[in-house]
């Protein structure tokens, strides 16, 4: 009998979403690759390469003196699901290559606030890999937003549009003072969270379905699996709350052409989970990076005692640019699924 019989196994990591439009993303953030596995790319599907390379060099990071100066090309390499530069209708494999890694800024027994160390070395029976985050980190969205330029461009095709922008960072509404923000805090060694806000225009009305598979949730869903979002609202979200009734209510009329329109868009273009033909408007709140270099409180695994720690690493002072277009590669990744 095997001395392995008895061995102690822990749980697994499922990262994989859609069900018309489906990814699998794999790798760690120093591991040696990251990559993404495509399914529902309709045969004959030409994708534009150029334009998937615009999107990944939003993300990626080392881009001046806000961002991270880890320094990624995040040139992909497609593996499967191509031929003569069309869609098969096979799965189509992608792979980005991590070229800068460090991985001795980390230590397995110093879990990191704010970050998922902990909770996933207790699940994982500690073989999680610690490493930058290793899966858990935010490098991982480098290949969302490859699978979001493809169906960002299934939905242009379609008339479908989708932009977003920053609207604050720490507070701060006015775009001309937002690497402030970011600086100010960098310079005491902290970071700062924002809001960005996303828009869908040209999306036709009756997408979704009532109750569990809204338009809300299935953007909802998408939308938290980035590392940094602790908050969604559409429309007005929660404003509506303090508001009354009749100072948000989107009346119906009918518009110089003679169409029925709605006359406001308080709800952000869904209602009942059904898109109602308004533009599509939300925001997502965005933290502030966990790991900076002030002194935080964690505790020395290895020794089971709490200690004050300050934590390496090369990070973003704040994520929040950068995320701009993982917000609309998840909102593309999610609209995919009514096409």
């Amino acid at each position: 009998m095997s001395e392995k019989t008895n061995e102690k196994l822990y749980g697994t990591m499922n990262s994989e979403w859609g069900e018309k439009f489906r990814l699998s993303v794999f790798g760690e953030s120093h591991g040696a690759v990251i990559g993404v596995v495509v399914g529902g790319l309709p045969a004959g599907f030409e994708p534009d390469f150029a334009e998937v390379r615009r999107e990944l060099a939003r993300r990626a990071p080392g881009q001046g003196e806000t961002s991270t100066p880890r320094r990624e090309s995040d040139e992909f390499e497609v593996m499967s699901g191509l031929l003569d530069g069309r869609a098969t209708g096979a799965p189509l494999m992608a792979l980005c290559r991590n070229l800068d890694t460090r991985s001795r800024d980390y230590e397995p027994s110093l879990p990191r606030p704010g970050h998922a160390d902990l909770a996933a070395a207790v699940k994982h029976g500690g073989f999680n890999d610690y490493r930058g985050g290793g899966h858990f980190s935010g490098r991982l969205t480098a290949p969302v937003v490859f699978a979001g330029a493809l169906a960002k461009q299934l939905l242009s095709r379609r008339g479908v549009d989708i932009s977003a922008r920053i609207t604050e960072i720490h507070g701060e509404r006015d775009p001309d003072k937002f690497d402030g923000e970011i600086l100010e805090a960098k310079g005491r060694g902290d970071s700062v969270g924002g809001v960005i806000e996303c828009r869908a225009r040209g999306v036709p009305v009756g997408w979704g379905e009532p109750m569990f598979r809204g338009v809300e949730s299935e953007l909802s869903a998408m939308l938290f699996s980035i590392p940094a979002v602790k908050g969604v609202e559409f429309g007005d979200g929660f404003e509506l709350a303090r508001r009354l009734g009749g100072e948000v209510s989107d009346g119906i009329g009918v518009d110089s052409n003679g169409n029925v329109v709605y006359l406001a868009n308080h709800n952000g273009g869904i209602n009942g989970g059904i898109t109602n033909g308004e533009d599509i408007v939300f925001r997502v709140a965005i933290k502030p990076t966990p790991t900076i270099a002030l002194p935080q409180s964690t505790v020395d695994l290895s020794q089971n005692k709490p200690v004050t720690h300050s934590f390496a690493g090369r990070h973003d002072s704040s994520v929040v640019p950068r995320a701009v277009p993982v917000v609309e590669s998840a909102a593309a990744i999610a609209l995919a699924q009514y096409l």
